[in-house]
């Protein structure tokens, strides 16, 4: 079985992940990796953070020549930030005088929650490992879950539809063409119109001191017929990556195909018809389904939305309580982000990618790489004379 394990603090020395359930001989490339991590730190609205870390992965177990060997992967990423917080954030010792207590915990993040469940009297015990910052090891994560299925021919990408009530209307004619024109916007929009007017919908939140939400989609081509299940309810593909994609911070909603909208329509403006080719096999002229209908994936290309909402750290900062004195302060102001939502958008492209890729090892299981492309390659076989 396919999982993960992920470690560290903002400001620790390093994060870590381990990865275990690959099947040996899998090629993984860390440069891979790395370009994943670049594309989650760019984005127009990103914070001070960015200009300090510059993410690299380093694999330190499960890979041998550039072949997996079959036993947990692991991988760190270290945080230069380190350097400025060693006293603060020391492993062991007293507290040194310069360690201060975080005690006004912000609205909208897990600090009071997180103080209250773990018994806490810092603030910072809780902030530092609830970090966004830690979105780093799933996009590492994701990652290899992609180098996984690319083989199969899955490919996966995302684009930002929406920042700030702002919509992007006008896509390319095709999903296959969505992924260059998103990547040559500074917001991840593939209608430039819109992505303009996001800009200047980021630029004037900063100049108020506010955050801005947004939302993005993930699609997946190539993605096999029968992935997931109907047949219990924590299988299904449906609902697990609207699990992994609210796992992410700040996302708020989650939606497949039509989603919402499709609550607002008739079923015969909802349901994709089906065909049948002789050369294709089954076909579909729609896909309002978003590619997964009982819980399975049915051979069209998944596609998925999340919202995000706008980041709670403002540095125009909302009323809170001192969990000591119980005074009213404002809430104390963290380094952040006036908008992360084309970053997000790269870290829900990975959590899609391994809930991919955990239900691929489900269905085509084996220890080495080659078991488990012959299984693939005997069920499509079959899937093609149906």
């Amino acid at each position: 079985m396919l999982r993960f394990l992920t470690a560290g603090e903002s400001h620790g020395p390093e994060l870590t992940a381990i990865v275990e359930g690959l099947p040996s001989r899998l090629p993984i490339r860390s440069a891979l990796i790395d370009e994943q991590l670049r594309r989650r730190q760019q984005g127009h609205g990103r914070g001070g953070r960015m200009r300090i870390e510059s993410d690299r992965v380093e694999i330190t177990s499960g890979l041998r020549f550039g072949l997996t060997l079959g036993t947990p992967l692991t991988m760190r990423i270290r945080n230069r930030d380190w350097e400025n917080w060693k006293t603060k954030m020391a492993v062991e010792g007293d507290p040194p005088p310069e360690a201060k207590p975080v005690t006004k915990p912000r609205p909208g993040h897990a600090d009071l929650a997180g103080v209250l469940k773990y018994n806490h009297d810092d603030v910072r015990n809780v902030l530092e490992r609830s970090s966004a910052r830690n979105t780093a090891t799933l996009v590492a994560v994701g990652s290899v879950a992609r180098q996984l299925l690319a083989p199969f021919g899955i490919r996966i990408f995302s684009h930002v539809v929406e920042i700030g009530g702002v919509e992007a209307k006008k896509f390319p004619k095709t999903l296959e063409q969505i992924p260059d024109a998103a990547e040559s916007s500074t917001v991840r929009c593939a209608d430039p119109e819109a992505a303009e007017k996001m800009v200047e919908a980021i630029d004037q939140a900063r100049r108020e001191g506010n955050t801005l939400g947004g939302v993005f989609e993930v699609v997946a081509l190539g993605v096999p017929p029968g992935l997931g299940s109907y047949a219990h309810p924590d299988r299904r593909l449906d609902g697990r990556l609207a699990g992994a994609l609210m796992s992410i911070q700040a996302i708020k909603g989650v939606e497949v195909g039509l989603g919402f909208t499709a609550a607002r329509l008739p079923g015969s403006e909802v349901h994709d018809e089906i065909g049948y080719d002789p050369e294709k096999g089954y076909t579909r002229d729609t896909n309002h389904a978003g590619g997964i209908e009982g819980g399975v994936s049915n051979g069209q290309p998944v596609v998925v939305r999340a919202a995000m909402k706008p980041i709670p750290t403002l540095y125009k900062p909302l009323r809170s309580v001192d969990i000591h004195s119980k005074e009213l302060f404002q809430a104390s102001v963290e380094r952040s982000d006036t908008c992360a939502v084309p970053a997000a958008a790269v870290v829900g492209e990975a959590m899609v990618a391994w809930v991919l890729a955990f239900c691929f090892r489900e269905k085509f299981s084996g220890d080495s790489f080659e078991e488990v492309e012959a299984q693939y390659r005997a069920y499509m076989e079959m899937v093609s004379r149906r």
